[in-house]
């Protein structure tokens, strides 16, 4: 076959350099930069599930709903924020749903056995929880296990040793009620107060939830350790080869998840009085979840702070937006279910359309 000549024009060849750009360093259209962004497939998905349910369930629609559940979304998001940082580097804790019990067991026990302020507790109770992430990064860089099976140890030990000391102090399942112990209503006021806005009152952990994210997103975009994440996430040798430090790295990480942990046990704690020795069994796969939902990649080296926000108001939406709509609140995990794998499609999607030439 043969090619029509080109009319004869003043215009520059379709071969010059000025008549074309080579693929490799075209710019890619503004619609194909935010299509790379790893949240992108959250957001369609929260767009929808919130249409949805404002649809079919009229108490959705009302300022107060929106209050309960940005409330249950950001108990979740706050730790599901550390377990996305830790997911991008590459491992997983699948101990953080006990280790936010554990948290405020320590606090609980600690300030009413030994009759102090309970700030006293609060402060052992994050040294806990950071010598908890340390060991489960220290205990995977000794010995090269995956963090999958390090961090099923440390759930076992935690979930034992929860119901086990909480029985010997206690004599049942849960800690002793510190509502009128030294510092209580202090520590509630920063752990678990609520903050009137237009007449609707938000709880305090909403406003953590987004300054938390704002950090993370700082973290991770705009500072040095933020580039040690995606390098170690991505290949954990390669960045070792260029002088990361992928050890130190991934340990601080893995404490990330132990100061979360902290935080919600906190709040828990001040929220309720009491502490039940058996939550948090679960909890861990819920904030796995969230992430993906939030476009982190199960492999690494891939996601951002903004998509498991996202991800958690999703959580939120159907927690609640099934309450609201009168369902069978039975369906709520298969229905987490399900966004679990439209998400991982979605993604899937996204990455490949943003790789598109």
């Amino acid at each position: 076959m043969t090619r029509a000549a080109a009319p004869a024009t003043g215009e520059p060849s379709p071969a010059s350099p000025a008549g074309r750009k080579d693929g490799r360093t075209a710019e890619r259209s503004t619609v194909r930069r935010l299509m790379a962004r790893p949240e992108v497939g959250a957001l369609i998905a929260a767009i929808g599930v919130y249409v949805f349910f404002f649809a079919v369930a009229p108490p959705f629609r009302e300022a107060s709903s929106l209050a309960t559940v940005l409330y249950q979304a950001s108990v979740m998001g706050i730790m599901t924020i550390p377990v996305a940082l830790l997911m991008i580097g590459g491992e997983f804790d699948l101990s953080a749903g006990v280790a936010v019990t554990t948290s405020a067991l320590t606090a609980a026990i600690l300030s009413f056995q030994l009759t102090v302020n309970v700030w006293t507790g609060v402060l052992v109770a994050l040294v806990v929880s950071l010598a908890v992430g340390a060991f489960n990064g220290w205990l995977l860089m000794k010995t090269g296990l995956p963090s999958f099976l390090v961090t099923l140890g440390s759930f076992l030990i935690l979930q034992g040793s929860n119901l086990a000391i909480t029985k010997i102090f206690t004599g049942n399942v849960a800690s002793d009620s510190i509502s009128d112990m030294d510092g209580f209503d202090q520590a509630k006021s920063v752990f678990a107060s609520e903050i009137g806005i237009g007449g609707v009152n938000f709880k305090i952990t909403v406003f953590y939830w987004l300054a938390f994210a704002a950090i993370a997103t700082w973290l991770l975009l705009r500072t040095r350790f933020g580039n040690w994440i995606f390098a170690v996430g991505g290949n954990k040798d390669s960045a070792r080869a260029v002088g990361v430090p992928v050890g130190l790295t991934k340990i601080a990480l893995f404490m990330g998840v132990g100061l979360g942990a902290w935080f919600v046990g906190m709040h828990l704690l001040f929220s309720f009085n009491t502490v039940q020795s058996g939550e948090g069994v679960g909890n861990e796969f819920l904030y796995i979840i969230a992430a993906v939902i939030g476009g982190c990649l199960l492999t690494g080296g891939y996601g951002s702070a903004v998509g498991p926000v996202i991800g958690a108001f999703i959580f939120g939406m159907v927690s609640q937006g099934i309450v609201y709509a009168n369902w069978n609140p039975d369906w709520f995990k298969a229905f987490l279910g399900v966004m679990l794998l439209l998400a991982a499609l979605v993604n899937l999607w996204v990455r490949r359309q943003a790789t598109r030439r």
